[in-house]
This record gives C-alpha cells, structure tokens and sequence, in this order.
C-alpha cells in the first residue's frame, strides 16, 4: 500500500464512519477501485488504525460531553450521566458477545467481492428510508428534533443488537444505529451522540483482541504495513473525521436523511452489478 492509497482511504473512512453509508463498505469498494489487494490481517491492521482515529475524532467533536460522563462515571455520581455511561456500557454487550464468540466468521465476510457489500448498502438505504418516513408527519412537515423521549434502558439493549448486526460490510453502523434509535421513538439529537459515543468501546475491545493475536503470532507471520503508510491513514481519517462528525450531528438534528438512502441504494445496485 503506497501513501496516495492511504490518504484516500482515510478520507473515505473520515466520512463514511459518520454518514450513514458504511464505512467498511465504502472502504472495500476503494480498495477495489485502487486495486489493492492485501491479506486480510494487513487489512484488518490499517482498518484498525483509521477506526482509532475516527473514535479520536469522536472524543474530541463531543468532548464536554465525554468528559462529563468521564467524570461522572469514575468518581460514581449516581447522577443522569453516570446511567447514561451505564446504557452506553449496555449497549456494546451485543456486539462484545459477536466480537469474542464470533470474530473469524465476522473477519471472513471481508474482501469477498461486492455482491454481499452491494446487497447491505441496500439494506442501509431501507433503514434510512423507513426511519425518514417515520419520522414526518403525514402531511409531509418534519418532526422537531427534540420531540420523542430520552434514551431508556430497553432502547439502549436494542440500539446495541442494532450495532452488532451491523459488523456486516456494507450495513452502515452508523445509519443502523441511528435509523433504529429513531423507529423505536428516540430523540434524534440524543441517538445521533449515543451512536457515535457507543461506537468506542467496541473499537477499543477490537483493538485490544488484535493486538493479542499479533503478539500471540508465530514470528514473521503478521506482515506489518509500514508506519508511515498508518500515520497518514490515521491523521487523514482523524481530520476528515472532525468535519463528518459536527457535520452529521446537525443533519441528523435537521432529519434529512434520506439523500443517504438514496445514495446507498444507487451504490448497493452498482456493486451487486459490479
């Protein structure tokens, strides 16, 4: 992987972790239009870097919000954002569940062509759709952000098996998340921040299960991508990250959605037909 590969790729996953178009979706169509082809562990290992900038994007766009709950939830305040750290804590058991128990069979649905890929853009495109639609009124007016309730207990178990089902390339983690927080009655402005912040962990968790596989390798079996060719990944996809993330929050505060729909279906027939 030359630096122009990891740039681009950067950019791509910058944008697509936080639009609702699947970033490990748009990820494998780029490699695919720059004709790269690597093993799946040095796939897996720039994925890995690019995820950590875009959580690092997260923390900083939403940072007196996080570090609220930080201090909330470490010095056990018992208060509204010590349950609220709780709920996201919740919320990663289903997809921590897929991550330990079924981390090849997750691995193996990457770099298996695009038809798969094409085939969840589409699903992602009728999340979106279905969710926009619920969420106006009959006479075409758009709800207000703030109408619906706060995060429950039971919405953040569901959110989460929403986010596990989404390990699938091409399902928009992102657009399922939010598309579901919303069906189920959510605030949009609550559910666009619960799914960015919910996200962490989990990546957190992925990084950790890599890093012990790496150590665990007999020597010369994982074949490292150069550092350099990580470090523009990682900072491309950090600051394009910082951008998507402010940008999506106030579209997903406005409910204009469904373009995304549009586009993921319009890619998700490409692919199929690729």
């Amino acid at each position: 992987m030359e630096w122009l590969d990891a740039l681009i790729l950067g950019i791509v996953q910058g944008l697509s972790e936080y639009l609702p178009i699947s970033s490990s979706g748009h990820l494998e169509i780029f490699r695919e239009i720059l004709g790269i082809d690597l093993p799946s562990d040095n796939i897996l290992q720039f994925d890995l870097i690019v995820h950590a900038a875009t959580v690092c994007s997260t923390i900083v766009i939403l940072w007196p919000m996080f570090s609220k709950l930080c201090k909330s939830f470490f010095t056990f305040k018992r208060d509204a954002d010590f349950y609220y750290v709780c709920k996201i804590l919740l919320s990663c058991i289903p997809i921590g569940i897929v991550g330990v128990c079924f981390k090849d069979q997750v691995e193996s649905f990457f770099g298996n062509g695009l038809t798969l890929l094409g085939i969840c853009l589409c699903i992602t495109a009728c999340l979106l759709a279905f969710a926009y639609f619920t969420d106006h009124k009959a006479d075409g007016a758009t709800v207000k952000a703030n109408k619906g309730r706060d995060i429950t207990w039971l919405d953040a178990i569901i959110i989460g098996c929403a986010q596990a089902v989404a390990v699938l390339p091409g399902l928009s983690r992102s657009g399922t998340t939010i598309a579901t927080g919303i069906l189920i009655g959510d605030r949009r402005d609550k559910v666009a921040s619960f799914s960015f912040l919910m996200v962490i962990i989990p990546i957190l968790g992925e990084a950790l299960l890599d890093l012990k596989d790496m150590i665990t390798a007999p020597a010369g079996e994982v074949a490292a991508i150069s550092p350099w060719v990580l470090l523009i990944g990682f900072v491309s996809s950090f600051v394009v990250g910082c951008c998507a993330c402010r940008w999506m929050l106030d579209l997903v505060k406005k409910g204009k959605l469904i373009w995304f729909a549009v586009y993921c279906v319009i890619m998700g027939v490409i692919c199929i037909l690729w």
